[in-house]
């Protein structure tokens, strides 16, 4: 019975997060893969996590920056496919502009991340841990992978629930143009 009412909850929670999606305003604009660029931005709940070193941090650590914050876990199949295609988009366009922060929810904590990094050839991504697990919570992500593009002040511009393959001329060139328009809308 406890676990029919755990459960319960838990589906509770997942509609909670379905609906407040759905209701929100449609998107500006569907780019590859079904990535959804809002007509506005959306405030986001701060998060916590630690880098590779166990720093602590949160969004604002990037302040400046778009971020393509991409949620995952090694012990997800489809995140573990996408996530050199993040590495090879890292490579392309990381820099002053944007940051693609891939950050893990592995529970075992960054020694795992650590070794999915060596054992696929990761080079470009820095290793990011949330070991509670809430920022996904937080963030509305309703499955993983989830990505989501922030912009400059750290508000919600873009999601896309699912797989991608960020390496791709068609969403190289589609996150180049959507940078060279949010420099445009910058303060």
């Amino acid at each position: 019975m406890r676990q029919l009412i755990g459960t319960s909850w838990v589906a509770v929670a997942l509609w909670g997060m379905i609906t407040s999606l759905a209701v929100a305003e449609p998107p500006k604009r569907v780019g590859p893969n079904g990535f959804l660029l809002w007509e506005s931005p959306r405030e986001v709940s701060e998060i916590s996590f630690e880098a590779g070193d166990g720093t602590p941090l949160t969004l604002t650590t990037f302040g400046g920056k778009l971020i393509l914050l991409n949620i995952w876990a090694t012990w997800c199949g489809p995140c573990r496919e996408e996530m050199p295609t993040l590495d090879a988009l890292q490579a392309e366009l990381g820099g002053t502009d944007i940051e693609v922060v891939a950050l893990s929810i592995d529970r075992k904590g960054i020694e795992v991340v650590n070794e999915f990094y060596q054992e696929v050839g990761i080079e470009h991504l820095a290793p990011y841990v949330d070991p509670t697990g809430m920022a996904s919570a937080n963030l509305s992500a309703v499955g993983i992978p989830t990505t989501l593009l922030l912009d400059r002040q750290g508000r919600e511009i873009g999601r896309l629930v699912g797989e991608a393959e960020w390496d791709t001329p068609e969403m190289i060139d589609f996150l180049a143009e959507t940078i060279e328009t949010t420099q445009e809308d910058a303060p």
